[in-house]
């Protein structure tokens, strides 16, 4: 598990290697990653976009940017959380993920949440610790 607070936000991501939906003899490895997030702050905060850095194992960098997750811009009160599911597919059996949300306030002040860096990992994969 991954976890940070920025501005009041904790953003608390899950990811899991799902073999069902990997094909490593095709050079396709998949993960799903679950993301909770909460606002610990004083009042409403409304999520308007994402945004994405998705590196795998050779290096290779793409960038994800869009409105909202999953189709939704979830409003949440204080004290209250927002929980998704959603996928990454890579060409390595590794890789990593980081980025952050575009919140607004009550005020219509915008300001940005850190979703932390997490690392995606194959089972079969041998690891090295830097």
């Amino acid at each position: 598990m991954y976890r940070t607070v920025t501005h009041g936000v904790q953003v608390t991501v899950e990811p899991r290697f799902v073999a069902e939906e990997s094909h490593p003899d095709d050079g396709r490895w998949f993960w799903a990653y679950q993301i909770e997030i909460r606002n610990l702050g004083g009042e409403d905060v409304r999520l308007r976009t994402r945004h994405w850095r998705i590196t795998d194992a050779t290096g290779r960098t793409q960038e994800v940017r869009g409105a909202g997750v999953v189709g939704e811009q979830p409003l949440l009160k204080p004290g209250q959380a927002f929980t998704y599911t959603s996928g990454c597919p890579l060409p390595t059996p590794s890789g990593i993920m980081v980025g952050s949300y575009r919140m607004e306030g009550e005020s219509g002040a915008e300001f940005d949440v850190a979703i932390p860096a997490f690392s995606l990992d194959s089972p079969d994969e041998a690891r090295t610790l830097n």
